[in-house]
């Protein structure tokens, strides 16, 4: 590296440059922009800058010399490996690593531990179950043993983690504020839109306890469950969660955890946008007040029939996005394909026991025959099965394509028949034709028709939220009994949760959940000499992507001792790097 002087007519400016070989062309590169020649003379108290420039130079010189010397180990066919010494660890974490301190999670592990007054690193404990929830989904006690792979060895014995565990389960409220407000410094949040849904755990156990209860499992199992209620922002991001029993009616959860949400986090503008099954009318009553409002699917079988009728109306269609058009369409003269990719929507105001909101109902050709190819694969599985394995028809027979199969059990004459037998329901499916390619939503908003229809299809991202925590982090089932460690376990993963889509966010999005989680799975370092390290997985766009996006490199040849501990110090250094800000519109 070497000092470089750039005048013009005004000023004069000092660069550190260093000389590049690349594709068999020399060039050179701006290491650092060392500042302005009279700005850097009045901060170095009347010294020649020049001079500073060349002395600090000399010194970066000498300290990359260092860093670049040249490690030789040798190694003999003849000796044999020691016993019981672990030579591969995991680095991967420390990208994670990076977002938790980010986020100040070690900072509230230390304000609970002086207000509980114990001994054990909660910190390090946390930040274990953590990290090992995305790279190595387990119990407690297999997390324990695992978090040696990491290159930090854990600070803490097995049966700290179920005291801590306590301790966690105390501070939930606590936990929650502070990640909000630690978050909005990292990354700015999209709090205009909130969106809600509820999921159930289930437990490999034959009884109830009072927390864990039978209910209405997502999975269709017959073990107790309980239910997490869950909260995200508008870009995806988890915002709050509750845990609560697994009999207890999901539309109920709603409006405790916004409450919480409310006073916490001091939120009062937002819009929450949630699927059928959570929009009673009391929960829209509660977000029909002040600077709140709601967006919720709607059943087109469950609504009135006058309304029913409006909406199945092949009349009185307009298209979207058609630059202020008047022209109405008639559904039934589409083109199937010049039409195909068109949205078309209709929308009206009612009144529901004094609470005003608007219908809106859309139609597309291209969901009629997504719908239609549905149905038709539910019902050739479903013909499969009354000639193969009627006896089947009767397990879970609500579910999935037995829906449409009926059981008769009367002679062609009305009599009693001795056997039954199944057939295809005709009338079920012509029930359900008429509802292809029809989708509605209810809101008390004013705004227009397709900005309202665009929020809510990003419903999927909450899904998705539910389906990475219990795939990817195998959150379930739960080994654990105690309702305040149940509690604790789902704490951990909501914070791992949290890390995982901030760093889906800093990487520009541009990676499945596979690809991140397998590669950070996977960059593992081979120790040698007990100090330095060589990593052993494959560099690829994905860690490129991650070296790039947060500041360090892990991908050299070799990792000298040195060279890990600055970058263990700068993953715990809380330096919050900027985010590609993802710019959406909100409702308000």
């Amino acid at each position: 590296m070497r000092l470089k002087i750039t005048k013009s007519k005004n000023a004069m400016n000092l660069y550190v440059i260093e000389s590049t070989y690349i594709n068999g062309k020399h060039s050179s590169r701006i290491v650092e922009k060392l500042g302005n020649y009279d700005e850097l003379k009045k901060t170095l108290n009347g010294r020649d800058p020049i001079e500073w420039a060349k002395e600090y130079i000399q010194q970066l010189n000498e300290k990359l010399k260092e860093d670049r010397q040249e490690v030789i180990v040798k190694y003999s066919p003849n000796k044999i490996i020691k016993k019981d010494e672990q030579h591969v660890f995991n680095g991967g974490y420390l990208f994670l690593q990076q977002l938790y301190y980010e986020l100040g999670l070690d900072k509230i592990c230390k304000e609970i531990s002086d207000e509980f007054n114990f001994t054990y690193d909660l910190n390090s404990i946390l930040s274990r179950l953590v990290y090992a929830r995305i790279i190595y989904p387990s119990s407690k006690r297999s997390t324990y043993k695992l978090s040696k792979k990491f290159i930090e060895q854990p600070k803490f014995e097995l049966h700290h983690i179920y005291r801590a565990l306590e301790v966690i389960a105390k501070k939930n409220d606590y936990i929650q504020t502070e990640l909000y407000k630690n978050s909005s410094r990292v990354s700015k949040r999209n709090t205009g839109i909130l969106y809600y849904d509820c999921t159930n755990f289930f437990f490999e156990i034959e009884y109830e306890d009072g927390f864990r209860e039978y209910g209405v499992s997502k999975e269709h199992r017959p073990n107790p469950i309980v239910q997490m209620g869950l909260f995200m922002d508008g870009d995806g991001i988890p915002l709050a969660f509750s845990i609560n029993n697994g009999s207890q009616n999901e539309q109920v959860t709603l409006k405790p955890l916004e409450k919480k949400i409310i006073k916490d986090f001091n939120l009062s503008k937002f819009v929450v946008c949630t699927d059928a099954g959570l929009a009673s009318y009391d929960n829209k009553k509660f977000n029909d007040l002040r600077d709140r409002a709601y967006i919720t699917t709607q059943s087109i079988k469950k609504l009135p029939k006058y309304l029913k009728d409006w909406a199945l109306d092949p009349d009185g269609w307009h298209l979207f996005d058609n630059k202020g058009s008047c022209k109405v369409y008639n559904i039934t003269e589409l083109d199937e394909e010049e039409d195909v990719n068109k949205i078309f929507f209709k929308e009206r105001w009612k009144n529901e026991k004094g609470l005003e909101e608007r219908v809106i109902v859309t139609y597309s050709l291209k969901y009629k025959n997504y719908q239609q190819k549905i149905r038709n694969n539910q019902i050739e599985r479903a013909k499969h099965l009354i000639l193969t394995n009627p006896s089947k028809y009767k397990l879970r027979k609500n579910t999935d394509f037995k829906r449409l199969v009926e059981e008769i059990h009367l002679t062609p004459d009305g009599e009693v028949a001795q056997t039954s037998k199944l057939r295809i329901n005709e009338k079920l499916i012509c029930e359900e034709e008429r509802y292809d390619g029809f989708y509605a939503v209810c809101t008390n908003l004013e705004d227009d028709a397709h900005k309202i229809i665009k929020v809510n299809k990003n419903r999927w991202v909450i899904e998705e939220c539910f389906r990475i925590m219990k795939s990817e982090f195998k959150v379930r089932p739960v080994h654990l009994s105690r309702e305040d460690r149940i509690i604790a376990h789902f704490i951990t993963c909501f914070i791992a949760l949290i890390i995982y889509r901030l760093l889906e966010k800093k990487l520009g999005n541009e990676f499945t959940y596979h690809e991140i989680i397998d590669n950070l799975r996977e960059m593992n370092f081979y120790q040698i000499n007990h100090d330095s390290f060589v990593p052993i997985y494959t560099r690829n766009d994905f860690t490129d992507a991650l070296h790039e996006s947060f500041g360090f490199r892990t991908d050299y040849q070799i990792l000298t001792k040195k060279i890990i501990k600055n970058i263990i110090s700068n993953t715990k250094t809380k330096k919050v790097l900027k985010y590609k800000e993802n710019k959406k519109s909100v409702i308000f």
